[in-house]
């Protein structure tokens, strides 16, 4: 096992990711490991590592429980929550009951069996440790931050959620919510129980908070809690009461010497801690990484003490996200904090100072280095921008660690101490920068004004080469550094002078050995220590050795094949000279070559020397060579590094593995031998830690081989397909794999993948920059970004790979692909043809087998393989490259003439068609317009149409495919504005518009095009408001004045029907030909209100104009009509002109009036009610009264005759608030005299009527009366009124005669017995034509066949029965009812009728008719026999209606009652 180590950082914004047990071990989550440490008040050592989670660990905790407290329990961002045993480092148990990223998880304090999880979609889990059940719970749909149980009660669990809600229940209860918290307004960062389980403890502090509610804090047992969030406050809660009892403000405290702005919102996680036995005293975190104690019954405003003020630098320099506290066998109380800072701390809560630091990991380990200068002095570059300098050999603090992150901002890959200068560190960084740091000056780093491109992979100091003219003249140091990086350069930068330019090593090296080839891409140097020779390794394999200063080349060593990844001089310190000029190797295949360049050296050859055998070969290792150290303390003892995950001691001479260390989890970068301890070995890599170990420790003597290492691949290609699947945070983190007590070497993979995050910027955006996927843009993989890798090297980019594009000369590269040997006999073919006069029989360059050699002959020989790669390409119909291949051999009119046929013509070869001359090119682009046309490419066909000035055929390409309005832009573009086309381009595209329905767009075209017209109407076919508005206004402005009449006339129509009455005249008022509209619509207005000013709370329409208030009951509806005419439209009796009464009527006389049905709605049957009311007025300011009495005949008849009664009944009184209809007006003393013939009889119709309704209204109101509680019917007597007055159902009997009121009209008027000749002469002519009709309808039936004989015999008894009722209602001979039954005494009931004797009887009746006035028929009566019968039932209960027209009543009854209903109802008035 490892002695000391540097573990990964704590994993961020995580609510409880660290715990520590009874026993001073402290657990924390990194990644997807979670790493054990023993602490202690004087110090901590990493023990070890429980490794299994796929994912992000996002909760740890220990259980608190005596003999059970080394059981812990973590959660994962993959879902699982895993039961370790923290002393065998095994897993116990993993349960996956979890759907989603688990989020919390927490041990219970008091159930030893308890642990309860939460996920992020509000899931919360209990799980039993001692059985392995679970059940789940879903208190709340919300996002959970925390969870804690209780201490105090097992079942009792605090949830804390992302929106600020913090909610209690109880998982005895299937999770009941038994309180909700609500105070704070962010996400709940965290949550602390009170140690104390009583809520006594602060009573002192909250008696006046007790106070004003009246209840004491003892009264109820609870438990308080305590909650952090992130809108900066800590609240204490009572369980008990469920509510909060004290809010406590983050301080704002100054911080590197200037106070925080409160308005400025900085980054914050505000974690709490109730440390045991301290029930009032409460541990936050604050702003900048501070620890605050609060003392909870303290009062005043500083009610806080800070930790670590006996000293500068105590503290934590960004936010803390853990904290936990134990106490210790010497009952001296610790508390542990962990921070964005990568530092865990320790604290003394007695003191509050800081007892400890242990710096921990943010990224990969890329170099470590010992300086050798400063014994002891370990430097680090690591991948999360930062390097860190640790003094491994001081006694007082053995984490004595610097951190410098200073211009450096990205990730540190390599570094390299001065060698005589103490504190001089190099550092190369992962975006090609170059430093150097003063580690022992607070000064920022120099930077080199010469960038690399690529990660820099090597740093070394070594002597100066020309064209730097160093040395000891003039002071200027003696050593250049130098850099090497991934593009393949090598820099010599001047330290002196980092800021000039840096120089390229390959000139010098070109010059002194006169090489014109293009040298391999450099990836590693090594200056041999006294600076005599450098080795230098490239992409390629070879390694080269170069002599000082002028680079000339000693020899090439030609035994690795990969790229060369580490180089290393045998140390000259204390060494036989034997071994000082061995050079270790390591490449990215497996094996370790050390050669023995003595000779080489000491007497260098005439020509460079080619090294193809090794000295020594070390083979074990299973996979590429990432690094390497001589011992300084041995002869000959090297170790070395792998993507295998482990770390290789070798005896050299011997070729013998010594030891093998498998202590990390994943593969090595980076290792350094201890310069004061010959045992002790320093290694870095993938899984973010160092550690130092100890070489006889160690149990394996070789790295894994065979099916341990077979597994382990397969365990590296499952974690990263895991990988690629969960992508839960951003960064990176390879899956490790299970590992059993340290055997097992997990994580690895091909190569480094993902992208470690580093800088603040990317911090707010990730939990973690420990993420557990590895990053990206790594060492290895950049260093092997500019070369072609094999397959098992590369990391798997199917998904990046683009597809291979065609070749050109298919044919001759084919010819590449053969056996070994033929390649091989081409060359010697080739050589004999370009340098033997006589060429080798039957070959030919271009030709049959040897077509691929015309590329390396002469021009001849080149036509001759382009030839027969034309003839392959047209048979496989690839004629694009036929076409390219003419095109290269400079036949282009026959390329394009190709191209023309075959439909492969490009905008490419349209350019360069005119150099064939102008026929050509006109011809090349003319069939480039129809296969463009071919292709659907309109546009680009018709521009380039215009290249050859033919505009109107593209116009007409353009419009052929209706492609309007490019058209329309070419044509203004370049045509003058009369130009006809534009017109008919307009018209077209709008008739286009017009027929998909885009009205609009049509109206534009149309107007363009000066069909103003058009665009009215198009526009007006929406039907809609606010299109015909547009469309009158449209056709107003155009001039179109008739059509711009009609559709404004339209328009308001459907305003009126939407009772939005002040729009529909303000539409009207832009036309002032439609004056006599706007009059129509302020009578329909008034007519509309009618109905709502008899009710209780009259109500007016929102849109309603002044005029239409429900104005004096007395006042006549014509006289407000009037009124309203004359004060807002300026119409009277005196107007003259076009405002005149003669010509508004004029106008309005062809204003439609259908037919009355019942099918019309109300509101339209008041529009035509209304426009007879207009008529009506302008009549009387004509003084013409008898077209008055007749408009105001028809205004009622209109209502009447469409079944609305009431609103019938409401018009009378409106009209004639007297009842009398003679008057038409108080106001303006208007009385109406009639002299001719038709104006008498609708005047007396409409009386007649007037009366009707009073009548109805004077029965109703002694209906009232007589029986309380009774409502007015709501409908008219034609309806189940009319039946039961006709039914004889409304009885009056037992009431008094004296309590109803007496008429106040004269009745007479309703009794016309004219009227009730007419009516029953009409009656019986329906009747008649009802029965005509069902003979016919059986005739034809009888005829079809269609008859059943049941039917036959019920269509005879209905026909029956249908005569005997008619006999009894026949009254159109006007004889009583015992004469009319003795005439037909002479046919017997049951013969049936005949179409002969009902055609008879029709004849008769309609006889009978004819021979009345037209003017009884034209202007009709109430029904008299219903008139007689409500005269009748008035007259029981009122002595008003007089006896000689109750007389008169019973012998029009007598004689015209003789419908069934009627001689029912008449026969209890009747003797």
């Amino acid at each position: 096992m490892h002695e000391r180590s540097l573990p990964a950082s704590p994993n961020w914004y995580c609510s409880r990711c660290s715990d520590v047990n009874g026993s001073g071990l402290l657990g924390v989550g990194a990644k997807n490991i979670i790493f054990l440490i023993d602490v202690s008040a004087s110090s901590c050592r990493v023990t070890g590592e429980l490794v299994g989670h796929r994912d992000l660990v996002s909760g740890f905790s220990f259980c608190q429980h005596a003999g059970q407290s080394h059981i812990c329990v973590s959660s994962s961002n993959d879902g699982t929550v895993r039961f370790w045993d923290s002393d065998s480092k095994v897993l116990i148990r993993e349960q996956a009951a979890h759907q989603n990223s688990v989020a919390a998880v927490h041990w219970s304090p008091v159930d030893k069996n308890l642990v309860v999880s939460g996920d992020e979609k509000g899931i919360v889990v209990c799980h039993w440790y001692h059985t392995g059940d679970t059940a789940s719970f879903f208190p709340e749909p919300r996002t959970i931050f925390c969870i804690s149980c209780s201490p105090h009660t097992w079942s009792s669990v605090a949830v804390g959620y992302k929106d600020g809600m913090i909610v209690l229940i109880d998982v005895s209860k299937k999770g009941e919510v038994t309180h909700r918290l609500r105070g704070h307004d962010d996400e709940i960062h965290s949550l602390a129980w009170s140690p104390l389980v009583s809520e006594d403890a602060l009573c002192s502090r909250l008696e006046d908070i007790e106070a004003t509610s009246g209840v004491s804090a003892g009264d109820e047992k609870g438990c308080y809690l305590a909650s952090g969030s992130k809108d900066q406050t800590l609240r204490i809660w009572s369980s008990a009461k469920g509510k909060s009892v004290m809010t406590l403000k983050l301080p704002y405290l100054k911080k590197r010497g200037s106070a925080v702005d409160p308005g400025v919102k900085e980054r914050l996680w505000l974690h709490v801690h109730w440390p045991k036995g301290r029930p009032t005293q409460l541990v936050s975190s604050c702003f900048g990484g501070e620890l605050v104690m609060w003392d909870l019954t303290r009062t005043g405003k500083q009610r806080w003490t800070l930790f670590g003020t006996s000293s500068e630098g105590q503290n934590h320099s960004r936010i803390i996200f853990n904290m936990s506290s134990v106490r210790l066998q010497d009952d001296r109380e610790l508390l542990i904090s962990t921070s964005m800072d990568r530092e865990i701390k320790c604290w003394d809560l007695a003191s509050l100072d800081c007892c400890w630091t242990l710096p921990t990991l943010g990224g990969f380990v890329y170099a470590l280095s010992f300086s050798p200068v400063g014994t002891g002095c370990l430097a680090l570059g690591v991948g999360d921008s930062m390097i860190r300098v640790w003094n491994t050999l001081t006694t007082q603090n053995q984490y004595d660690t610097r951190s410098f992150w200073q211009g450096i901002k990205s990730k540190v890959t390599a570094l390299a101490w001065h060698p005589k200068k103490e504190g001089s560190l190099s550092f190369g960084t992962d975006d090609g920068k170059v430093g150097i740091y003063e580690v022992f000056s607070n000064r920022p780093p120099q930077i080199s004004s010469s960038y690399h491109k690529k990660t820099v992979y090597t740093l070394a100091w070594g002597p100066p080469v020309p064209p730097m003219s160093f040395g000891a003249a003039g002071g200027k140091p003696f050593h250049s550094l130098y850099s090497c990086a991934g593009e393949g350069i090598i820099l010599q930068h001047d330290p002196s002078k980092l800021n000039g330019e840096a120089s390229d090593i390959d000139k010098l090296i070109r010059d002194t050995n006169n090489i014109k080839h293009k040298l391999s891409p450099h990836t590693d140097l090594s200056w041999k220590p006294d600076g005599k020779v450098v080795a230098i390794g490239n992409e390629d394999g070879c390694v080269e050795v170069y002599e000082a200063p002028s680079l000339r080349l000693l020899c090439s060593i030609q035994q690795h094949h990969k790229i060369i990844n580490a180089l290393r001089w045998h140390p000259d310190l204390d060494s036989p000279p034997e071994l000082r000029c061995l050079l270790a190797s390591g490449s990215s295949n497996a094996t370790v070559y050390v050669h023995d360049l003595r000779s080489v050296i000491e007497n260098p050859p005439e020509v460079p020397a080619v090294l193809t055998e090794p000295y020594r070969r070390l083979c074990g290792h299973t996979s590429k060579i990432t690094g390497m150290a001589w011992s300084p303390h041995h002869e000959a003892r090297l170790v070395t590094v792998s993507y295998d995950g482990t770390a290789q001691v070798w005896d050299v001479l011997q070729e013998a593995a010594v030891s093998n260390y498998r202590g990390h989890v994943g593969y090595l970068l980076c290792v350094d031998w201890s310069p004061v301890d010959p045992d002790v070995i320093w290694t870095g890599g993938k899984d973010f830690t160092l550690q130092e170990w100890r070489v006889s420790k160690q149990e394996f003597t070789k790295p894994p081989k065979g099916k341990k290492m077979v597994d382990l691949k397969e365990k590296m290609k499952t974690n990263s397909k895991q990988k690629k699947k969960n992508k839960k945070a951003p960064g990176g983190g390879g899956a490790a794999a299970p590992a059993a007590n340290g055997e097992h070497v997990a994580g690895g993979g091909k190569a480094l993948t993902g992208q470690e995050l580093s800088g603040e910027d990317e911090e707010d955006e990730v939990r973690s920059t420990n993420s557990p996927v590895p990053p990206s843009a790594t060492f290895e993989l950049q260093r092997k970004s500019f070369t072609a890798m094999k397959s098992k090297d590369k990391p798997d980019l199917n998904l990046l790979k683009k597809k291979k594009p065609r070749s050109m000369l298919p044919i001759s590269t084919s010819m590449d692909h053969r056996p070994k040997e033929d390649l091989l006999q081409d060359c010697v073919t080739l050589a004999s043809v370009r340098h033997d006069t006589a060429p080798p029989a039957r070959c030919v360059p271009g030709q049959g087998e040897h077509i691929h050699l015309g590329l390396f002959s002469d021009r001849q020989a080149l036509y001759r393989m382009f030839e027969a790669e034309e003839e392959g390409h047209v048979e496989a119909g690839h004629y694009d490259s036929v076409v390219y291949l003419r095109l290269w051999s400079g036949d282009l009119e026959g390329a394009l003439q190709l191209a023309v046929e075959k439909g492969e013509l490009s905008d490419h070869l349209l350019s360069i068609a005119p150099m064939a001359g102008f026929e050509v090119w006109s011809r090349t682009v003319e069939a480039f317009v129809k296969q463009l046309c071919l292709q659907e490419q309109y546009l680009k066909a018709a521009s380039h149409l215009l290249s050859l000035n033919k505009l109107y055929e593209a116009v007409g390409l353009l419009r052929s495919h209706k492609l309007y309005r490019e058209a329309i832009a070419l044509v203004k573009a370049r045509l003058p504005a009369d130009e006809p086309v534009l017109k008919e381009l307009y018209t077209s595209w709008a008739a286009t518009l017009e027929k998909d329905g885009h009205f609009s767009a049509a109206a534009k075209c149309y107007l363009a095009a000066g069909a103003s017209f058009d665009a009215a109407k198009v526009i007006a076919r929406k039907n809609d408001v606010p299109s015909l508005r547009t469309a009158a206004s449209l056709a107003r402005i155009s001039g179109e004045d008739a059509l711009a009449r009609s559709l404004a006339l339209r328009c308001a129509k459907d305003l009126v029907a939407a009772e939005d009455w002040i729009t529909a005249q303000d539409v009207l008022s832009s036309q002032e030909s439609l004056l006599v509209h706007r009059l129509h619509f302020c009578v329909a207005e008034l007519m509309t209100a009618m109905p709502a000013a008899s009710r209780a709370a009259p109500q007016l329409c929102a849109s309603g104009a002044p005029w239409a208030s429900p104005g004096e009951h007395r006042v006549s509806l014509q006289d407000r009509v009037r009124d309203a005419w004359e004060a807002r439209f300026g119409v009277s009796q005196s107007s003259a002109g076009h405002r005149s009464a003669g010509a508004l009527l004029q106008e309005l006389k062809s204003a439609e009036s259908p037919t009355p049905t019942a099918n019309i709605p109300l509101g339209q049957v008041q529009l035509y009610s209304s426009l007879h009311l207009t008529r009506a007025v302008l009549s009387w300011l004509l003084g013409d009264d008898g077209q008055l009495i007749k408009e105001l005949w028809q205004a009622v008849a209109w209502l009447r005759d469409a079944g609305h009664f009431r609103v019938s009944a409401e018009l009378c009184r409106r009209l004639f608030p007297d009842g009398d209809v003679s008057v038409c007006s108080r106001k303006h003393s208007k009385v109406l005299h009639h002299a001719e013939e038709e104006p008498q009889a609708a005047a007396k119709s409409l009386q007649a009527f007037v009366h009707y309704h009073r009548l109805y209204e004077h029965w109703w109101s002694n209906s009232i009366q007589i029986q309380s509680g009774v409502p007015l019917p709501a409908a008219g007597p034609g309806d189940e009124a009319q039946g039961e007055a006709l039914n004889g159902d409304a009885s009056v009997e037992g009431v008094s005669p004296a309590s109803c009121e007496k008429l106040d009209f004269d009745a007479s008027a309703l009794l016309s017995e004219r009227h009730a000749a007419c009516q029953a002469a009409q009656r019986s002519v329906g009747e008649i034509q009802e029965r005509l009709a069902a003979m016919v309808l059986k005739h034809s039936r009888a005829q079809g066949g269609q008859l059943d004989p049941g039917e036959n015999e019920a269509d005879a008894q209905s026909s029956a029965s249908g005569e005997n009722k008619a006999d009894a209602q026949s009254s159109a001979s006007g004889e009583p009812l015992d004469s009319q039954g003795s005439a037909d005494a002479g046919q017997r009931p049951e013969d049936p009728e005949t179409l002969l004797s009902l055609s008879a009887k029709m004849s008769e009746h309609q006889k009978r008719l004819m021979d009345l006035p037209d003017t009884i028929k034209m202007y009709p009566h109430p029904d008299v026999v219903e008139c007689c019968l409500v005269l009748l039932h008035l007259r029981r209960s009122s002595p008003s209606v007089l006896e000689t027209l109750r007389q008169k009543a019973k012998d029009l009854l007598r004689q015209y009652g003789t419908d069934a209903s009627a001689f029912k109802a008449s026969q209890q008035f009747l003797p």
